[in-house]
């Protein structure tokens, strides 16, 4: 054969390799299964929950099962639908999946190494891109303790009609939103593992705190102050238990029990968490189309000292901010980017207040709403994190 000849094979050889690698990946691409269906809120769940107990890969007559509760992947937060969500998978597996037992989440049954059923209930667009949500996602997850790996899945979509995504009361009393280790491990444990992976090191790790720190979480929706803030103390003695959550409930426990003092230092103590992220949000509730907070003083009575530690933390540090505002999707683009440069300005005003000499480390900007937690547009509780103010630690 001729050089021109084995030129002209090789070239026939590698299209043809080619066009059976493209035909392959168009195969593949064309294999993957369409996203399920929307349906309505106890059709997905039972869907979603018949997938999970019945496909279990776990062997056994009698498995005992702990739910840690049930979260908004995107803000964290437990809410009406969660908490409506565990109540209904409980009350599934007692009647259809009886080899699952379910068990109270505890250290003490935690250290038998059960399965653990962990969930997320998300706001998504089916369009993607900056659309607007318009279904919530279901996902189900058995994380097995022994194996150390996840044995089944579940998942389902959910139309929004009668859905209910208001957070419980200590996650709508919550004054800080920030980066969370111990929430991003337990999405990904849900959401990022598949079947047969191992489970996440970081979520395994903070289980035993996990399950204190949700006991403090039951007290103090109880409204019984005291033993949440002992559960909360508890907690963050033991590994892994030195979280955002714990901070959290620290400061509301010590506010509802008038302890101004304690309350003080532990809102500080939630502002140099944020700070030490280099990200802190902060609850910071307006008028609609106003830079003018809510007129609300039960909810606008800790604002001053709030604002007051924010400058005394930052200014210890000899940090220089990006105070960065935010809205929810109500009304159009250029407005809402207006309104949350705007908010940014009034709130730096007011730290400039407590720091006059900052004025050079701080710089007010706005989002919008392109980065909703939550995106509903409700304007009620719902979507509070959507509005607000976010501090950013920024090079000077």
């Amino acid at each position: 054969m001729t050089n021109d000849r084995r030129a002209a094979a090789a070239r026939w050889l590698r299209s043809l390799l080619a066009a059976i690698c493209l035909a392959g990946a168009a195969g593949a691409a064309s294999a993957q299964p369409a996203p399920p269906t929307p349906v309505p809120f106890p059709e997905a769940l039972q869907r979603a929950a018949a997938d999970l107990f019945s496909k279990a890969a776990i062997q056994g007559d009698r498995i005992e099962l702990v739910i840690d509760p049930l979260i908004d992947a995107a803000s964290g937060a437990q809410s009406v639908a969660t908490r409506a969500m565990q109540q209904r998978l409980i009350e599934i597996v007692q009647a259809s999946h009886p080899r699952f037992v379910v068990q109270p989440f505890t250290p003490e049954v935690l250290a038998r190494d059960p399965v653990v059923l962990v969930g997320t209930f998300t706001a998504i667009s089916q369009a993607g891109n900056e659309a607007p949500p318009d279904v919530f996602r279901i996902c189900l997850s058995l994380a097995d303790l022994k194996s150390r790996t996840v044995v089944s899945k579940g998942v389902a979509r959910v139309t929004p009609e009668a859905v209910d995504v208001t957070p419980t009361p200590y996650f709508r009393d919550t004054p800080v939103w920030a980066k969370d280790q111990a929430t991003e491990a337990y999405v990904k444990t849900c959401q990022g593992t598949q079947v047969g992976g191992r489970l996440e090191p970081a979520y395994i790790d903070r289980l035993g705190a996990n399950a204190l720190i949700q006991d403090g979480i039951t007290e103090y929706e109880a409204q019984r102050f005291r033993e949440a803030l002992a559960f909360y103390r508890t907690a963050r003695k033991l590994p892994g238990g030195d979280q955002h959550r714990v901070r959290v409930g620290t400061y509301l426990a010590n506010a509802k029990l008038g302890r101004r003092d304690d309350a003080v230092e532990a809102f500080g103590d939630l502002v140099d968490y944020g700070l030490g992220t280099e990200q802190l949000s902060v609850r910071l509730l307006f008028r609609p189309g106003s830079t003018q907070f809510i007129d609300n003083p039960q909810t606008t009575e800790p604002y001053p000292m709030w604002l007051s530690q924010i400058a005394t933390r930052v200014k210890q540090k000899n940090a220089c901010l990006e105070i960065v505002g935010h809205t929810s999707r109500t009304g159009t683009p250029h407005l809402n980017e207006r309104l949350s440069v705007a908010r940014a300005q009034f709130i730096m005003d007011l730290l400039l207040t407590g720091m006059p000499d900052g004025r050079s480390r701080m710089i007010a900007t706005g989002r919008g709403y392109r980065d909703n937690l939550v995106g509903t547009g409700k304007d009620d509780a719902s979507d509070a994190l959507d509005r607000r103010v976010e501090f950013k630690v920024i090079g000077c």
